[in-house]
Parts: C-alpha cells; sequence; structure tokens
C-alpha cells in the first residue's frame, strides 16, 4: 500500500499512509485509538475505497472496490467483532452464501458443507464439530471458526484486528499456535493489537500509525517496547508508575450482603467507600461482571441486600440504580453503554434527560449543549463536533463519552468494567488520569479488570473472585499478582492444585 488517503465527513483519517507485507510473515499493525489502522486495512479488505494512492498484489497493481473482491484476491479481516450469525453451526457460517446444493437447486447438501469444513477444519488441526452452533462456543473457539472460514477462501493475506482482547491466558496460547501454523504455510498475517507485550512474542515486524499517517517501520527484535510507546504517542509514557490515589475517607457508601444468583453468584459480601477505587479481580467467568450487573438491577438476585449510604437499597432495575446514584460502565460500551446512531451531545445528557425537558416536553437544547461542551472539554474527548456520531469516534473516546453520560446523570458510585479494554496506550493513560480525578472528588469506584498490572496499579483494595465465590481481599500495600493469582485459582477456598495421596491444600481468606 503506498501513498493512502482517506477523509470522512469532518475527519482527515489517513493521510499518505503505506504498508507492506511479505509472505509468511506476521507483521503488527500498531497506534493509538484514531491513529488510522482499522481504517487502512478497511481499505485492503474492500469495505473502504481509499481516496488516493495505490494497492500492489504480488506486484500487481489492484483496486480493490468490496470485499468479496478482496476476498477474490486472497485477503480476508477477522473483525474485532467477529461477525458470525449464533444460531447456524460452524459449517453453516464458514460457507455462508457458498453451499453446496443438492441436484434440486433449492435444497442444500448438508453432508457436504460438514465435510468440506471438517477438511478445512483438519488444516488448522482443530477438534471441532462442523454440525456445532456457533453460539455454544467460547470466543476464542468462534475466532478460531473466523480463521477457518477465511483459509475456506484460500486467503494469503488474513487481518486480525485486536484477536485477543476477550481471551484468556490459554486460548492466547491456542491463537498463537495457529498463527505459527498460518505463518509455515506462508499466509501474510497483519496483526492490530493494543497488548504491546505480545508484539515480541508473535510478530516479525512492526509499523507504528500516528494521527493517521505512517512513522515507522521496524524489526521486532531491535526495539524495546518503551520505543514503540514513544512513537504511537509522540511523548513519553510511564506504563509501570503506580496511581493509587490517597484515600483516607472511612465512609461506607455502598455495602453489598449475602448476594446470590443460582451458582453464578455465591454469598457475595463487600463494602465500598466513599473516594476509594475497588478493584475485582479473577479469570474470566469468576463472576466480576454478574456482581455488578446484579449490583446495577440488569440481573435479577435470589437473595441478599444492597445498602447505599447505610440504608436498604430496592434495585429491581437500571433505572431503580440511577435513583440511588449508581452508574454502571459495561464492557461492552457500544452495546450497553452508547447509542450509537446518536450524536456525543445526545448521548452525554441521555442518563439525565429528564432534567433539560421543558414544561411541554421540549428538549431545551441550548442546556445540552452546555453540559455536552463542559465535558467534551474536561474529559478531552476529540470529537470534530457535538454533532458527530458515536460510532465514529475511537475506541478511548468513546468510552470518555459513557462516563461523561454517568457524571451527568450525578452518580456517587461508579462501577467500570473493563475500562481500558481494546484501548491504546494513551488513551489508558488518561483513563486512569479521569479515575484518580473521579477518586479524588469523592467518588466510589468499584473497577473489574483481567489486567493484573492494571488492578495493581490503580486498587486501594482488591477482591478476587473464583466461580461466583469472593475467594480472597487484598489491601494494596500487601498486593501482588502472584497473590492475585493463588485466589483466582480456587475454589470455596481451596487451592486448585494437582491431586496428591493427601488432597488439596486449605488456603484461609480475609
Amino acid at each position: 500500500m503506498e501513498g493512502i488517503d482517506k477523509s470522512f465527513p469532518g475527519v482527515h483519517a489517513l493521510s499518505d499512509c503505506r504498508f507492506d507485507l511479505y509472505a509468511g510473515e506476521v507483521h503488527a499493525l500498531v497506534g493509538e485509538n484514531g491513529a488510522g489502522k482499522s481504517t487502512l486495512m478497511k481499505i485492503l479488505a474492500g469495505i473502504y475505497a481509499k481516496d488516493a494512492g495505490r494497492i500492489l498484489r504480488s506486484g500487481r497493481e489492484v483496486e480493490i472496490p468490496s470485499p468479496r473482491a478482496a476476498q477474490q484476491l486472497g485477503i480476508s479481516m477477522i473483525h474485532q467483532e467477529l461477525n458470525l450469525m449464533p444460531h447456524l453451526t460452524v459449517a453453516q457460517n464458514i460457507f455462508i452464501g457458498r453451499e453446496p446444493r443438492r441436484k434440486i437447486k433449492f435444497l442444500l447438501d448438508e453432508n457436504e458443507i460438514n465435510a468440506r469444513t471438517r477438511d478445512v477444519l483438519d488444516r488448522l488441526h482443530l477438534q471441532l464439530d462442523p454440525r456445532t452452533k456457533v453460539a455454544d462456543l467460547t470466543v476464542a473457539r468462534q475466532q478460531m471458526v473466523e480463521i477457518a472460514k477465511a483459509l475456506s477462501f484460500n486467503a494469503e493475506v488474513l487481518i486480525m484486528d485486536e484477536p485477543t482482547a476477550a481471551l484468556t491466558d490459554t486460548e492466547i496460547d491456542e491463537l498463537f499456535h495457529i498463527i505459527g501454523q498460518l505463518r509455515q504455510n506462508g499466509v501474510g498475517i497483519v496483526y492490530i493489537s493494543h497488548r504491546l507485550e505480545e508484539l515480541k512474542r508473535i510478530s516479525d515486524r512492526i509499523t507504528v500509525m500516528r494521527d493517521g499517517r505512517y512513522i515507522d517501520t521496524v524489526a521486532t527484535a531491535d526495539v524495546q517496547i518503551e520505543r514503540i510507546i514513544s512513537m504511537m504517542v509522540g511523548r513519553t509514557i510511564y506504563e509501570t508508575s503506580p496511581e493509587i490515589p490517597e484515600n483516607g475517607d472511612q465512609e461506607v457508601v455502598l455495602e453489598v450482603r449475602s448476594l446470590n444468583r443460582g451458582r453464578a453468584l455465591q454469598d457475595i459480601s463487600f463494602t465500598l467507600k466513599r473516594g476509594e477505587i475497588l478493584g475485582f479481580a479473577g479469570l474470566m467467568g469468576a463472576g466480576r461482571t454478574e456482581v455488578a450487573r446484579a449490583i446495577f438491577g440488569a440481573d435479577t438476585v435470589d437473595s441478599g441486600e444492597i445498602y447505599v449510604k447505610g440504608k436498604i437499597a430496592h434495585i429491581h432495575s437500571p433505572g431503580d440504580a440511577v435513583k440511588y446514584s449508581i452508574g454502571y460502565l459495561s464492557e461492552d460500551r457500544k452495546r450497553y453503554g452508547l447509542t450509537l446512531s446518536m450524536d456525543v451531545e445526545t448521548n452525554i445528557v441521555l442518563a439525565a434527560f429528564k432534567r433539560y425537558l421543558g414544561p411541554l416536553g421540549v428538549v431545551n437544547s441550548s442546556k445540552t449543549r452546555v453540559t455536552a461542551d463542559q465535558y467534551v472539554d474536561s474529559l478531552s474527548i476529540k470529537t470534530p463536533s457535538l454533532q458527530q456520531k458515536a460510532r465514529n469516534l475511537s475506541g478511548g473516546n468513546q468510552q470518555k463519552v459513557v462516563i461523561a453520560k454517568w457524571l451527568t446523570a450525578d452518580t456517587d458510585i461508579l462501577i467500570f468494567d473493563e475500562p481500558t479494554r481494546g484501548i491504546d496506550v494513551g488513551a489508558k493513560s488518561e483513563i486512569y488520569r479521569l479515575l484518580n480525578d473521579l477518586a479524588h472528588q469523592g467518588k466510589a469506584i468499584i473497577m473489574i479488570s483481567s489486567e493484573l498490572p492494571e488492578i495493581l496499579r490503580m486498587s486501594h483494595r482488591i477482591i478476587v473472585m473464583c466461580e461466583g465465590r469472593i475467594t480472597g481481599e487484598l489491601d494494596c500495600a500487601e498486593a501482588t499478582q502472584e497473590k492475585i493469582m493463588t485466589y483466582a485459582t480456587q475454589r470455596g477456598g481451596v487451592i486448585q492444585t494437582e491431586p496428591t495421596t493427601t488432597g488439596d491444600t486449605e488456603f484461609g481468606t480475609k
């Protein structure tokens, strides 16, 4: 790709960008949110049309007007939000629109579809039943289906956008093994990721973009992560510095007592203080998000009590939670946190909309504009205007709009579920600063995160969960990654170890 330009209304997304890829290499593409990585790759995948520049495939200049044209050139893209139909089988998803048919043309040949899928899965050494419904697969397995679908088009160029964002360490190992096989078979892989520590492990070269421009391409073996970060953001960011805000306040603003919901939540009890950041750690499926949804009234509980500022709170819906001054920033901000088709201004005032209605139910647009302007300025939300659609913002700025929404609603208790997932290193630093500022203002914060350095960096106290139970609580002064993982692999207070003749080891919890 040479001299690629692309503009959208109000945004010059790409300016004179370039990128190249060799057969059998993993070429990482990195940059802050809004740097233009995904836009550049969507041009290569035929999703967007370039305004200028040229694309060469095996030395021959080509035009790529559509995703189908890209597939015919052997180029496939696996998006961060997987494009699979959960109600269909693995085989049906892989060959959707290309199904072999029986002699009677309107009948599909399911046996042939399954046989062809088995061939593709065997090439990847994947133990998957072609007849399994996609809805029954883990996110990691669904990603493998996407890879298999790409290979069914005989892809020689495979673009992976944030492939490990929702995977566990074990699932990441499995994905990297598959990538290694593809590399050996001569497939060129473009690897977009914000997890910089992965790059040393998986990539051959790294290209850095910033503000829609090409910065540099370097050999992975020859560069330090600190140098990559510096090129990405154009400034030095001290990723490992501790940022735990001071907290001398002992006022308990939220107390959860014996919360139960089937096997998902079992006897959950904890307190949250004013001005405190309480970290929730644990492996995938530990029940952390279920705790947040129960407190926010999104899920019904079987038993238990929630107290807000010493008084019992009757929370049966998110609307009830807002009345008790509780806000919830979901890990899936696009699905649950934002109305993507609406503009920035509307999203910011949405949780407190009644406040902006006149006597006849007419929205006072001057008031909404003043409020939105205030938060765009104070949270440094990068947007061409208040009328920009939320879907067109970068991930970090979308997250800030969700935060602004709950600040507009004047909530005192904020639950952040994976607040920096899919966000680049520069935006992470801004989110961390914002959390600190909120804590200093007296907001009480629950922060759920799968990144242990983030939990250790930001929390006053850390609650660790495993399989629906709280298995440990740690003060920031005593917490380490090793201690957190010890608690995170317990079930009901028992450390999970290899079976021995003397049984499992008992482990007390705080």
